[in-house]
C-alpha cells in the first residue's frame, strides 16, 4: 500500500535470522512455524487490501513509523540489550490509526 515494502524486507530478514538461531537450538520443528506465520501475515495483507480505501497517506506513514519502532524493539530484544514485550506492543499499529482519525489528521 505504501509503495516499496522496505519495512517488510527488514522484518523478513529479522525473522530469517531468528529462525536460523531457533532451529539450531530447538530443532527442525521451527520450520513448521511457517504455517501459522503465513496465515497471520497473509491475513494482515488481505485485511490491508480491504481497508486501503479508508487509509490515507498520512495514516500509512504513521503506521510505517510504528512498524519501524517495533522492528527496533525486536532488534534490541534479539541482541539481549533489554527484554521488550514486542507482541504486547502490536496493537500500537492500530492505535495510531484511531488517534489520527480522532485528532482529524487522517
Amino acid at each position: 500500500m505504501g509503495g516499496k515494502p522496505t519495512i517488510l524486507y527488514a522484518k523478513a530478514a529479522l525473522d530469517g535470522i531468528a529462525s536460523i538461531a531457533l532451529t539450531s537450538t530447538l530443532g527442525i520443528g521451527v520450520i513448521f512455524s511457517v504455517i501459522p506465520l503465513f496465515l497471520y501475515q497473509g491475513g494482515i495483507t488481505l485485511a490491508a487490501g480491504l481497508v486501503s480505501s479508508v487509509l490515507t497517506e498520512s495514516v500509512i506513514t504513521e503506521m510505517n513509523a510504528v512498524g519501524g519502532l517495533l522492528i527496533v524493539a525486536i532488534s534490541i530484544d534479539l541482541l539481549g540489550i533489554k527484554r521488550l514485550p514486542v507482541g504486547n506492543l502490536l496493537p500500537a499499529i492500530f492505535v495510531v490509526v484511531g488517534l489520527l482519525w480522532a485528532f482529524g489528521m487522517a
